[in-house]
């Protein structure tokens, strides 16, 4: 999973997928915060090694400027583009080609959290929080509250989050 996002990262960061583009990912800022998360999930798995993923989060926060739940899943290709501020709940779950910017919070309330599904930019600042379900292929605006369910192909902004544009998924049309 490591190496997938790197090279999702490399591609997002420097439109290049190749062990070079890998490279420059690996040394680009919010990379150790992806790594020491995909090393806690790992541990977390297993039992006997469950206080080594403590210890990781816990390493991760002090590093990185992230706290990110041990028990939070994300599909392959989740790419972390500025670790500071990035807070996500240990209940929560993503898809696939997942991409978060700086000072994103992805929290609970009432006990339930947020289920993403793949295809989502998450942009700066961004806060997400509560018993939704975000669709496939969204960007979420800088700065925007997600408290309710977002559908697949938009774009959502605001406070409270809000769908902005409908993503053309066919041939080109005035409907926003």
């Amino acid at each position: 999973m490591i190496l997938n996002d790197l090279k999702a990262k490399g591609k997002w960061n420097y439109k290049d997928e190749s062990a070079r583009g890998m490279v420059r990912a690996l040394f680009s800022d919010g990379s150790l915060c992806m790594i020491l998360f995909r090393l806690s999930d790992f541990l977390n798995r297993y039992f006997v090694t469950r206080i080594f993923s403590a210890i990781l989060v816990k390493a991760n926060t002090f590093l990185c400027g992230a706290v990110i739940g041990r028990g939070a899943s994300f599909d392959k290709n989740f790419v972390i583009l500025h670790s500071v501020g990035v807070v996500i709940n240990s209940r929560v779950k993503g898809g696939r080609d997942i991409v978060i910017e700086s000072g994103v919070v992805i929290g609970e309330e009432k006990s339930k959290c947020p289920m993403l599904g793949s295809n989502i930019f998450i942009g700066s600042g961004a806060k997400i929080f509560g018993d939704i379900t975000i669709g496939d292929n969204v960007t979420i605006g800088a700065n925007a509250v997600v408290n309710k369910s977002i559908p697949s192909d938009v774009v959502v902004a605001g406070v409270p989050a809000a769908v902005v544009r409908h993503k053309s998924t066919g041939p080109k049309t005035d409907e926003c």
